[in-house]
């Protein structure tokens, strides 16, 4: 068991975050859980739940605050608020696309600034942030999920160059598919086009599939409290088999080849719109999202 640690963990009451709460909890930290809002939410034990809507800098202030004043530091911020949007790109507004980097990716920074100063401040401190594969390997038809995880891959690794003076050190998890409620609490672009449904279908139907089969939240959390007790964390931490191969299929395979496969992967060619969308997925082709 590492020192106790006085960590602020977001979206911490479902799937991924709520495996890593009562993770880090069982493991002796001091965890304050945030969500829009708590009210009617299981704790799990050992951890405080605290309103917290990343999307509204005068409820992050107030949060971050109470933990100040009852620890005195923050020792790591863990990064997971998040949901997803479906559809096509021309399906999607863009009202909708900005709301989904409003959470995403904005949130996440206006919960990091907030927590920084406190951690400059002790010359030390630790950031995880929940990334996916798919910001190495876009989902078709989650164009604005994927971009919001490109986009925090390259925030990170800026991060970690910025912070590294100061002591504090960054780290990214990064699972394939994971068996949560997120998929099932997506939000879909309003106005479907229906030029586009039946690729749109053998899509959901490919994802679908993956989540039964994905690994589960636990798997992910117990990777985030290794990272949070480790002396030195790696930049970026692939989750599961498939985030692993799917990694290096993209970095060794060329462009052309890599496009096909994905392509296949998700039942988009041609000859396959419009065909069984349930059809087993090659795990040597398996792909990402959390």
């Amino acid at each position: 068991m590492s020192e106790r640690k006085i960590i602020l963990l977001t979206g911490a009451f479902s799937g991924i975050g709520r495996a890593t709460a009562e993770k880090l909890a069982a493991r002796g930290h001091k965890v304050y859980g945030t969500s829009r809002d708590p009210k009617g939410k299981t704790v799990p034990a050992g951890v405080v739940a605290l309103a917290l809507d990343v999307r509204d800098e005068t409820s992050i202030a107030p949060a971050v605050a109470r933990i100040i004043e009852d620890e005195g530091r923050i020792d790591v911020l863990v990064n997971n608020a998040g949901y997803i949007l479906t559809g096509g790109i021309e399906e999607t507004t863009p009202e909708e696309a900005s709301a989904q980097f409003e959470t995403n990716f904005f949130g996440l920074h206006r919960v990091t600034r907030a927590v920084l100063p406190h951690m400059r401040r002790r010359a030390g401190g630790r950031i995880v942030n929940v990334s996916s594969l798919v910001g190495h390997a876009p989902i078709p038809f989650a164009a604005f999920y994927s971009a919001s995880k490109f986009a925090l891959e390259g925030y990170s690794e800026s991060l970690a160059h910025e912070l590294a003076p100061f002591g504090i050190d960054v780290a990214m998890v990064e699972p394939s598919f994971v068996r949560t409620p997120l998929a099932e609490h997506a939000l879909a672009a309003a106005n479907p086009l229906p030029a586009y449904a039946p690729w749109r279908t053998a899509v959901e139907g490919r994802i679908e599939a993956q989540i039964a089969k994905a690994i589960e939240p636990g798997e992910v959390a117990a990777v985030i409290a290794r990272l949070i007790e480790a002396r030195a964390p790696a930049l970026r931490n692939f989750v599961g088999g498939d985030a692993r191969l799917v990694r290096r299929l993209r970095r060794l395979v060329p462009p052309r080849l890599f496009f096909r496969i994905w392509r296949r992967q998700f039942g988009l060619d041609k000859a396959n719109a419009g065909a069984s969308v349930n059809a087993p997925v090659p795990a040597a082709d398996s792909p990402a999202g959390n």
